[in-house]
């Protein structure tokens, strides 16, 4: 007797994608377009114009209370207490040992009103260990997962596009972050992404999605903006050297190792995994998330053996072929955490070693970015 498959997770964009051609992958129990025209075009357009995406697979969660803004003072790496109203981080949530249980959005929407931006992957994961340290606290914590839609606008025209559709976005600041109305619904607008472009994410409900979707790529298209898919957003984010949660960070590994040190703020008084990390930075790394950058023709794949002369050092979590440079790329956690770029590796693939380098990160960097 077989044992059914539950039931794959659809957006509320998922039939007007199927419409438009999209190819369709299962990810993470969601069936999303894997791409629209094409890897290659979408990646270019997003650097070039704008991309959208449909991002509703990611999980969102509201704080309010008097005690909302010290409880994610505490459950974060980074300082919460810093931002004003209208202000949006990026963060990583820690056990005790240090390990990322997740690297989050978070905005202040008011005093007492705050918003979370979560992964796919771990949105049961992370409501239950939220819930589980906030006992006893005054707030209200809610999933809005099931609820909303998520769209990511991203690209230099993508401020041009907006600005028609939601006229106070005009005057959002990079990781600036508001609350508005859109055709008779709230909406929640920030000014982020996950590709090293300009950009927006907008959180609204399923009720206006299509709308929304529809209205930015027809404002968009004179400008050459297209719809894109998981490929495409993840060759744009491993170039701007966003980590992937799963796969670059976990419960395992801690943002000293992943180099992402900058979210850590020991100034703060306390937060959840605050004595592991002091101990890790007193005692060294061990290993870090370096970048490697093939010198010769090739794909890496995520896995592949990283070598330093005749010594394996490590293996890479992401790799691909990055359309910008033109190059195989990837960041894996290797044994030299000081390894400085251009020196001379190799990488494992198809049964013998292409030639590479260490490489610094991100891989790229855009001159469109707001300030």
């Amino acid at each position: 007797m077989t044992t059914a498959l539950p039931a794959l997770r659809r957006t509320a964009l998922n039939a007007l994608q199927k419409e438009a051609g999209a190819r369709m992958v299962d990810f993470h129990g969601w069936e999303l377009p894997i791409q629209f025209s094409g890897i290659l075009k979408e990646h270019e357009a997003v650097r070039n114009a704008g991309g959208v995406f449909d991002v509703s697979h990611m999980g969102q969660v509201s704080l309010e209370g008097p005690q909302a803004g010290e409880f994610l003072q505490r459950v974060n790496s980074n300082d919460a207490l810093r931002l004003t109203p209208g202000e949006a981080m990026y963060s990583h949530l820690l056990n005790e040992r240090g390990g990322v249980v997740d690297d989050v959005i978070v905005s202040r929407l008011a005093e007492r009103r705050w918003f979370m931006v979560i992964n796919a992957a771990t949105i049961e994961k992370d409501e239950a260990w939220l819930r589980r340290n906030a006992l006893g606290m005054d707030l209200e914590l809610k999933n809005l997962s099931a609820v909303s839609s998520m769209l990511a606008v991203q690209g230099p025209k993508a401020h041009t596009v907006l600005a028609d559709i939601l006229p106070n976005s005009a005057f959002l600041k990079r990781f600036g972050a508001l609350e508005a109305e859109l055709y008779g619904q709230p909406v929640v607008l920030s000014r982020t992404g996950y590709t090293g472009e300009d950009g927006f994410e907008l959180v609204c409900p399923h009720e206006i999605a299509t709308r929304l979707w529809e209205t930015v790529l027809a404002r968009g298209a004179s400008y050459g903006m297209l719809p894109c898919g998981l490929c495409a957003r993840d060759t744009l984010r491993l170039e701007a050297g966003l980590l992937l949660y799963g796969s670059d960070i976990d419960d395992a590994h801690t943002p000293l190792e992943a180099g992402y040190g900058w979210v850590v703020k020991f100034s703060k008084k306390d937060f959840i995994g605050k004595d592991a990390l002091l101990e890790q930075k007193a005692g060294g790394l061990r290993r870090r998330l370096l970048g490697v950058k093939l010198t010769e023709r090739g794909v890496p794949r995520p896995g592949a053996e990283v070598f330093l002369g005749g010594e394996r050092i490590g293996s890479l979590c992401s790799a691909t072929f990055s359309p910008t440079l033109q190059a195989g790329i990837g960041v894996g956690y290797l044994d030299y955490p000081d390894l400085a770029p251009g020196t001379a590796l190799s990488v494992g693939l198809h049964g013998r070693r292409f030639a590479a380098q260490s490489a610094a990160l991100p891989f790229y960097r855009s001159g469109n970015r707001s300030a």
